[in-house]
């Protein structure tokens, strides 16, 4: 931890210091045995983080956006397909639906959970098209494109409300991938399976990275596809290895991604203590919750009966977000957006037709989010500091800043 007062965004420092000897003794047996990209490190890995997830089989790749894209693609999203998803997501989500050859077509938000809309999913596909006489799925009336899936993201750490997705899905006969890049361990209480599920283990499959900053991150770029359907998982493997179904005999075209061997042992390490730092999380979002607790000029997150949140990101809403955000920097506390610019807004999608007003949820909220510092290092004297100074700048303006 740095000796600079104030509070950090994220430690990325202390747990890989605590952990610093056996993640020597990985970089030791990695360069002792020559097996640096896959390997027994990430076999052993793969199987640990598919048990982790309550699925069936992991397949470790090079990053969070080659997982998006392999999973759609080995799924069987085409060329010219449109898939559902958010625009109020990092780019990834976006940049694998078109490498994949589809279009991204945009739904609206909850604005409680500032996930996937349901009911705008239901009345896209209700109002908004056609049944495909020969396939059955739903045409776009307005592009004539086939809708083939639904890429729900769980964004911030919380899961999105996937009972009703996949009975839509099973309705319409859509492929659903679930982009769980912020959702390492986060639970899903399933009222149709009767249990409580965790991220990765609902859809036809789900994607992970494992980039440094996430509740399960990597010492550099890592990601993973999870998945229950076994002829799914092989195809991933192909894809990975480019495309092939053994040495120099390629069935498929694919691509270069394979997980490096040092990353899975460093992941492998820091997996046995997901669940004590997904917690020191929860417990750090109580504590933000119980310092904000009614107070009207703040709207702290919104967890649902059916969710079990693990805190990727502790994001609030409020009005006057930039000067709000001014302050802290001045006093050195840490903030961030995620994200300040939605998809359907920026330059290297205007190609997609969206115009400013078309998603008012997912506009208005941009304006209005700030993420505060959140690890699970985090001190509550760090946390009383940040809490102190939103409510001295609540105290300091002459006219409310509150957002609801």
């Amino acid at each position: 931890m740095s000796d600079v007062k104030g509070v950090p965004f994220v430690d990325l420092v202390t747990p890989h210091l605590e952990l610093e000897e056996e993640f020597v003794g990985i970089v030791r047996g990695v360069l002792k045995s020559g097996m640096f990209a896959g390997g027994p490190l990430v076999e052993e890995f793969e199987r640990e983080f598919a048990r982790y997830c309550g699925a069936k089989h992991c397949i470790g790749v090079s990053n969070g956006t080659d997982a998006l894209r392999f999973a759609l693609i080995a799924a069987g999203v085409q060329h010219g397909d449109e898939v559902l998803t958010v625009s109020n997501t990092f780019v990834a989500t976006v940049e694998a639906i078109v490498q994949a050859g589809a279009t991204p077509h945009f739904m609206d938000i909850d604005p409680r959970t500032f996930n996937i809309s349901v009911d705008a999913i239901r009345e896209f596909l209700e109002v908004h098209c056609d049944r495909c006489e020969r396939t059955g799925l739903p045409l776009h009336r307005a592009t004539r494109r086939r809708i083939s899936a639904i890429l729900p993201v769980h964004l911030y750490g919380q899961v999105c409300d996937m009972d009703p997705i996949l009975k839509l899905a099973d309705q319409y006969g859509l492929i659903v991938i679930e982009d769980s890049c912020q959702a390492h361990g986060a639970g899903y209480n399933s009222t149709k399976e009767g249990s409580w599920k965790r991220a990765g283990s609902m859809g036809n499959a789900a994607a992970f990275s494992f980039y440094p900053t996430k509740n399960l991150g990597a010492c550099g770029e890592a990601g993973a596809v999870t998945t229950n359907d076994e002829n799914l998982a092989k195809k991933i493997r192909m894809i990975r290895e480019h495309g092939q179904g053994k040495k120099y005999h390629h069935l498929v075209e694919g691509y270069n991604g394979r997980m490096d061997a040092m990353q899975a042992g460093f992941l492998k390490i820091k997996l046995r203590s997901m669940d004590k730092w997904n917690a020191e999380r929860r417990s750090a979002a109580e504590t933000y919750n119980r310092s904000f607790k009614g107070a009207d000029w703040i709207t702290t997150p919104f967890e649902p009966s059916w969710s079990r949140a693990v805190y990727h990101l502790y994001v609030v809403r409020v009005s006057r977000r930039d000067e709000l955000q001014q302050y802290l920097s001045e006093r050195k506390i840490g903030t961030a957006l995620h994200y300040p610019i939605p998809l359907h807004l920026q330059p290297a999608f205007t190609h997609l037709g969206y115009r400013e007003g078309d998603l008012p949820v997912t506009e208005r909220l941009t304006n209005e989010i700030l993420s505060l510092p959140m690890f699970p290092q985090i001190r509550p004297e760090q946390l009383e500091q940040v809490a102190e100074a939103l409510s001295l700048f609540c105290k300091s303006q002459n006219t409310p800043v509150n957002c609801r």
